[in-house]
């Protein structure tokens, strides 16, 4: 049988040899190209998830230092929680690092004894994890892949054994669970959980899984350390260090109005409700409550104790003291856009007047209009360069005062940035300004061009008039097309739909329309097509 193929293939003309080898490797390069991507986006997800390892390795390395840190001023109540602690880092870093053996033992598998971790070159041979992680057929050794599993398993049962609660318990089962998935066909269920993860996987794809465990892993660990110090002070509820405190409502209060503070004891028995004295004598109230009239301005000092009868009959006494400020009435006028107000649009402006409500203050401004909005107001300058001065007035004792007025400056509206409005995969809508790889089809869906100033301090939309696409063809020379207004033309569409991956082209003299009523010239857009 070999030997009539083999006739049958030299009987073979050359032209046919020729076409046979050149569709081999025709398929050769096309299954590189796919793999190649695949490859590079495993390859993100493992740097990805190298980044988030170190993060969160920091992280419960702050939460054990926080248990030490504890332990070293209380011992008493901090060494059961640090030797527990220690127990779960210890059995955490035993497993990070067996799972880390692992992911190196693969990559030498692949690339040889100079195997780099951080450059691995035979990403896609698939032969290595299942070497390492796989028993030969018939060895009846058990493999990696089983000893991993059976770790796993026994490091989720000491992990869910520290917490009470039943929320947390079951979402540590489900990220370190080593069930098979059943939802991909039943004959899934019949491999072996190493077998599902490592068998005929690419060695990146098989170090990724391997990393994205040890990410598992150490979550774990921060989840348990972090209840544990939580455990520290839970239910704890002994007083070893009574101290008095005054909570007044403000510190500094205006002429005319109460000054009013609550003199507690800290951690006091509702059954057996402390005495106050202030400046020698005892509160009229039995809850603390301290009220004096304020007729001037000025600081005003005051100093009592506090008085608790203990369990045993003794009383316990706590001395404090504290102050208050009585100033004269000053009204607070702050613009909500760093302290300037712009020219041709509406300003937010908060007025308040402490011990003044709402109703009972007035403003008025130079260079434009002041408006009531809610509980604000609107400022809607007028002239660019030129101060405007907010004045307010309060009501107050049934007459009107001049409270105070504050200058500000004028200034023009800054130029827009331009991008392309379009939805991600769940549905959100975000901006693509340029500048970075956007893929094809969201660029296709887009309509057109918009603008807008969203600096996290002014968020404020402009209208598009007009803008020109630059393409480049493949002698290099500009193709400008001219847009539709604010939307791509038909021509432009064209253009777009004709690039290829990696392409790019160029948004230039874009001109947009600001609620101030100004056409300005904006920046142009870099767009790389993906």
């Amino acid at each position: 049988m070999a030997t009539s193929k083999n006739k049958s293939v030299n009987r073979m003309s050359p032209r046919e040899k020729m076409i046979n080898l050149m569709y081999i490797v025709l398929t050769a390069m096309l299954a590189l190209n796919v793999s190649s991507d695949v490859l590079n986006g495993f390859s993100q997800v493992q740097d990805g998830l190298a980044r988030s390892n170190r993060t969160i390795t920091a992280r419960n390395q702050s939460l054990y230092g926080q248990l030490q840190a504890f332990n070293e001023k209380n011992p008493e109540k901090g060494k059961m929680w640090l030797d527990k602690g220690t127990q779960v880092v210890g059995e955490t870093d035993k497993l990070y690092n067996f799972i880390d053996s692992l992911k190196f033992e693969i990559v030498k598998t692949a690339d040889g004894e100079d195997a780099d971790m951080s450059n691995i070159r035979n990403r896609d041979n698939t032969e290595a994890a299942s070497i390492v992680m796989l028993p030969p057929q018939g060895s009846g050794r058990p493999g990696n892949g089983k000893m991993l599993r059976t770790r796993i398993e026994q490091y989720r049962q000491f992990v869910t054994s520290f917490l009470d609660d039943p929320e947390k318990r079951k979402n540590l089962e489900t990220v370190l669970s080593t069930a098979v998935p059943k939802e991909r066909g039943e004959e899934m269920t019949k491999k072996t959980w190493e077998e599902y993860m490592f068998d005929n996987m690419p060695c990146i794809a098989a170090v990724t899984l391997l990393t994205k465990l040890q990410n598992d892993v150490r979550y774990a660990e921060g989840e348990v350390l972090n209840q544990f110090l939580t455990n520290v002070d839970l239910g704890d509820l002994r007083v070893n260090l009574v101290n008095a405190f005054v909570v007044p409502d403000s510190r500094i209060v205006m002429r005319g109005t109460k000054y009013s503070a609550q003199i507690v004891l800290a951690a006091i028995d509702t059954t057996q409700r402390p005495v106050v004295y202030v400046n020698g004598g005892r509160l009229g109230n039995s809850n603390g409550i301290y009220e004096v009239g304020t007729s001037k301005a000025g600081t005003y000092d005051y100093s009592g104790w506090i008085e608790v009868l203990g369990r045993d009959g003794t009383v316990t006494r706590r001395d404090f003291k504290s102050s208050y400020t009585v100033i004269d009435p000053l009204a607070t006028i702050s613009a909500t856009m760093m302290n300037v107000l712009y020219a041709g649009i509406n300003n937010p402006i908060s007025i308040a007047v402490p011990g003044v409500p709402q109703g009972s203050i007035s403003a008025t401004m130079t260079n434009g209009t002041l408006t009531k909005s809610g509980d604000g107001w609107v400022a809607h300058p007028t002239k660019v360069g030129a101060e405007c001065v907010i004045s307010v007035t309060a009501e107050m004792d049934g007459q009107r005062t001049n409270v105070g007025s504050t200058t500000f400056r004028v200034r023009k509206l800054p130029d827009p940035t331009p991008f392309i409005t379009y939805k991600d995969a769940n549905g959100q809508v975000n901006r693509y300004k340029g500048g970075k790889p956007f893929p094809k089809n969201l660029l296709m869906a887009a309509p057109g061009l918009d603008a807008a100033i969203d600096d996290e301090i002014l968020n404020i939309d402009y209208k598009v008039v007009s803008f020109e696409t630059v393409f480049f063809d493949s002698m290099g020379n500009a193709i400008p097309e001219v847009s539709n207004g604010s939307q791509f033309s038909e021509r432009q569409k064209t253009a777009m739909r004709r690039l290829q991956h990696g392409k790019r082209f160029y948004i230039s003299h874009v001109k947009a329309t600001g609620p101030d009523g100004i056409t300005r010239d904006i920046s142009t857009i870099e767009v790389i097509v993906n």
